[in-house]
């Protein structure tokens, strides 16, 4: 059976403590190659309220991003807004995410609210075409 998966696997960011700004890993390129994305998110809560991922594309070779949105639908309106994913507790997170044509570049960032102390983050990321 042939293999319909072409994959590649990133480090994103190492284990370190969070700050209340979001701080960005490694950003993904090239990635305009690939239709998926896979973020694996490991989480130590420590003393913080929440922890919180935003994930961004660039189209213009990593000049300009654009945040991942989420879509609310009501009716036959939808409002959409910047995305960012948030976890309460601490564990390991799996978050499954389309890559447009022509998004080139991706840059995943972390924050923490509350307390920093004993939190910890970790992201490592795949990219994939099937």
């Amino acid at each position: 059976m042939q293999n319909l998966w072409d994959n590649k696997v990133e480090s994103v960011r190492s284990a370190a403590t969070l700050t209340d700004s979001y701080v960005a890993g490694t950003v993904l390129t090239p990635a305009g190659k690939y239709n998926q994305l896979i973020v694996y998110w490991q989480f130590t809560k420590g003393s913080l309220t929440t922890g919180e991922l935003k994930i961004e594309f660039s189209a213009d070779g990593g000049n300009t991003y654009n945040q991942e949105t989420f879509a609310a639908v009501s009716g036959d309106t939808e409002t959409d807004t910047l995305g960012e994913h948030a976890v309460s507790a601490t564990g390991k997170y799996r978050i499954p995410v389309a890559i447009g044509p022509g998004e080139t570049h991706i840059k995943i960032s972390v924050k923490g609210t509350g307390t920093v102390t004993s939190s910890s983050a970790t992201v490592d990321a795949i990219l994939a075409r099937s």
